[in-house]
């Protein structure tokens, strides 16, 4: 183009994919008023290969970055002529693992932000929910460098293609949104295997390969694995994944949002398989009873599934979906008693019981002591006695507290802990219950006030039920019929207990124990046991917990801050005690900044606290915050991802990338 006789002009060089790296670039004569559409247009009429283009677009290497707004001109994007462009496809194959240990290769976008990339294979996988989850690179294995210089690298890691199920969006949405949307799958033989790899619980693994599965042992370890996930805001590409490599997707945010069975089959056995490895790696705490209780669980979900209930359970699943929507309206049309309602409202149901109370404190042997108390809403009353009127010898506001379990039924041992905030820090202060009645009741109610909730609540009653099955799953069962009917032999209990478990305890040792615990499951349908086992996992006291070794603005020493789905936790890095604890919902507003990373966040009460990251970005903290507050927001009615914008601007997304 001639401006006053003066050719503007200039030569512009694109490396076009498909011919591979060796062939020479195509060369175009452009100027800086032309769009990125009208090069794009030039270069298409340039290459040999006549095809559907429809999904290329332009990567700039050294910028990093996308070129895909085609109404932007050369001069706008900063396009000059010594930029290294490629034409190349921005869906790629990628290898994921699943959270049940299996590598499938599927279709990904590289050039749209990762959580738009999760929410396309989601649709191809069949769950819901894909905000929940991220990708993070695999763990670097430390005999990486002497693999390579060993000419046998042992077999292939066996990948299967679920490339096949790629369908067009009319159709992947209507299969994804369908409550039977995983029979889709299994039209022909290759969907029906793929539909068994991410629905159907797969054999356990061999011992062997188990031990040699890396297991984080202290904080510190288990911070180093958030240093591994991407960035929800970039695009793949742009984070140094090529097409083929190998990622790992992941239930990222510990808070999942209306688990139904019927909706739900590949969803909630991913999330089963999720918690099963979380156990078995002691990437978070249990008890010898609780590991007794998931390991029969574990158990009986693998004679399940192979005994083929899997493939009967999701054809019941099959209903007349007119039949279930006359169904929901019938319960809507009765409605409620208008005076229980009114009841509902104006009451607020309190426990009242004796009870002991123990403060631990360092070098103290002082034992329980019984008090009478009295819980009222989000407080509890202690009193000397029953008969004892006037002020209470101490009050005790639940709002914000944490709330742990110190069960043994074996020993008839229900205890409640109690980490409550004061200015100093946290106090801790230990309830013993007589009995799993009594403990039931004072634990869910200690649960609900811990979330601002009182036992008026309608989630009350289901919270005192899921704790008594929890404690019923946990006992040791005295009828042997069960056990009369179960080959031992059958048990394999490296695959079923931790490490420490099996160093602990001999086979011959572990199998009757498990046995035990099997018989109070034992009549379970599959999918309930992969439900109770996944409750059972929410009800473990580290559910949820994402460690990060930080530097406290004023500090000197590292200390670690755990990230859980309602509060912020600082904890001693040396001890392991928690020192201090902050809610979301007393949160006032929380930015970075970017120039030093460090994360600042202001609390109610004039509160504020300044750190810096020292095993992940600032951005993994940031995004973590913001994600659980993105999903305390949505609505029960809602199936889709709306407010992808609002996750954006609440983990730090930015437009420009």
């Amino acid at each position: 183009m001639a401006l006053g006789g003066i050719d503007a002009s200039w030569e512009l060089k694109i490396q076009v994919e498909e011919s591979g790296p060796e062939a020479e670039p195509i060369t175009l004569r452009v100027a800086g008023d032309v769009h990125i559409g009208g090069v794009i247009l030039q270069l298409v009429e340039k290459i040999e290969v006549k095809k559907n283009w429809s999904d290329h677009g332009l990567w700039w290497e050294q910028k990093n970055q996308w070129v895909l707004k085609t109404n932007w001109t050369l001069d706008k994007c900063g396009i000059q002529a010594d930029a290294k462009l490629l034409f190349t496809t921005q869906h790629k194959s990628l290898r994921l693992q699943l959270p049940n240990m299996k590598t499938v290769r599927v279709k990904a976008c590289f050039s749209s932000p990762v959580f738009r990339s999760i929410i396309g294979v989601c649709k191809i996988l069949n769950i819901r929910r894909p905000e929940e989850l991220s990708l993070l690179k695999p763990p670097e294995d430390p005999n990486r460098k002497k693999k390579k210089k060993d000419k046998d690298t042992g077999p292939e890691e066996e990948v299967a293609d679920l490339e096949c199920l790629a369908a067009p969006r009319g159709s992947q949405n209507q299969r994804y949104n369908h409550p039977n949307g995983a029979l889709y799958m299994r039209d022909t033989p290759e969907g029906e295997a793929c539909y068994r790899i991410l629905a159907i619980s797969q054999p356990n693994i061999a011992p062997e390969v188990l031990a040699k599965m890396n297991r984080p042992s202290t904080l510190t370890e288990k911070a180093q694995i958030h240093n591994r996930w991407l960035d929800s805001s970039r695009s793949l590409m742009s984070q140094g994944i090529h097409e083929n490599d190998k990622l790992l997707i992941r239930f990222k945010y510990f808070s999942f949002f209306d688990l139904d069975p019927k909706y739900d089959v590949v969803r909630i056995n991913q999330l089963y398989e999720q918690a099963r490895w979380a156990v078995l790696l002691e990437e978070i705490e249990c008890t010898e009873e609780e590991m007794m209780m998931f390991a029969a669980l574990q158990y009986h979900i693998n004679k399940r599934s192979q005994s083929g209930e899997a493939e009967e359970v999701h054809k019941d699943t099959e209903l007349d979906e007119v039949e279930a929507a006359l169904s929901i309206l019938e319960v809507k049309l009765e409605g409620s008693n208008p005076k229980d309602v009114l009841d509902s409202i104006t009451s607020i149901p309190e426990l009242r019981d004796n009870l002991k109370l123990f403060r631990p404190k360092k070098l103290t042997l002082k034992a329980y002591k019984q008090y009478w108390f009295i819980f009222k809403e989000m407080t509890i009353s202690c009193y000397k006695n029953q008969e004892a009127f006037g002020e209470p010898i101490q009050q005790m506001n639940l709002k914000g507290c944490e709330v742990a379990p110190d069960v043994n039924i074996a020993a008839q041992k229900f205890c409640i802990k109690l980490l409550i905030p004061a200015p100093e820090g946290m106090n801790e202060v230990i309830l013993r219950c007589e009995n799993e009645e009594q403990y039931a009741k004072w634990m869910a109610a200690c649960r609900l006030a811990a979330k601002n909730k009182t036992m008026a609540d309608s989630s009350y009653p289901s919270e005192v039920q899921n704790i008594r099955s929890f404690l019923t799953m946990q006992k040791v069962n005295s009828d042997s019929q069960v056990t009369s009917d179960t080959n031992s032999e059958d048990i394999n209990t490296k695959s079923l207990v931790s490490t420490r478990y099996q160093k602990k305890y001999k086979v011959k040792q572990l199998t009757p124990r498990i046995l035990e615990a099997y018989q109070n499951i034992a009549q379970l349908a599959l999918m309930e046991t992969k439900m109770k086992f996944i409750q059972a996992w929410q009800s473990l006291p580290e559910f949820g917990l994402s460690y990060f070794v930080v530097r406290f603005k004023g500090c000197k020493k590292d200390e670690v801050l755990g990230i859980a789905p309602n509060r912020l936790i600082r904890i001693d890095l040396n001890v392991g005690d928690v020192v201090k604890m902050w809610r979301f919902n007393n949160m006032r507003q929380w930015n970075v900044n970017w120039d030093i990373r460090q994360v600042a966040i202001e609390f109610d009460e004039n509160i504020n606290i300044a750190f810096s990251c020292l095993t992940a970005d600032c951005k993994i903290v940031h995004e973590y915050i913001g994600g659980y507050i993105f999903l305390s927001t949505r609505a029960k009615d809602q199936s889709e991802i709306l407010n992808e914008e609002l996750f954006h601007k609440l983990t730090g997304g930015h437009e420009a990338l």
